[in-house]
């Protein structure tokens, strides 16, 4: 079984918002990539899986704070997903 590593951030949620999550898993990378730029910051989401019932954002190195608080708002703002059942964006 492979790891957590420290480049990864998780997102804790329902399954039913997992499941609405994986139907368009591209697109939210390139978001949250547009958004971590706008940010000026200097990690990048590489992919995103699902596992269970949660999201693991995999990306280029350690997510800080400000990193964990832009991908919340981001993933707080995707149309389908039911607020309530998401959690705040961790490291492992």
């Amino acid at each position: 079984m492979k790891r957590l590593s420290r480049k990864q951030v998780i997102i804790l949620m329902s399954l039913n918002n997992a499941n609405k999550f994986m139907s368009n898993l591209s697109s939210y990378v390139t978001n949250i990539n547009r958004a971590l730029k706008n940010i000026k910051s200097d990690i990048m989401a590489d992919f995103i899986y699902i596992d269970n019932r949660r999201a693991i954002i995999t990306t280029n190195k350690i997510a800080r704070a400000h990193d964990l608080q832009t991908i919340k708002k981001y993933i707080k703002n995707i149309y389908d997903i039911e607020v309530e059942q998401v959690e705040i964006p961790r490291l492992p």
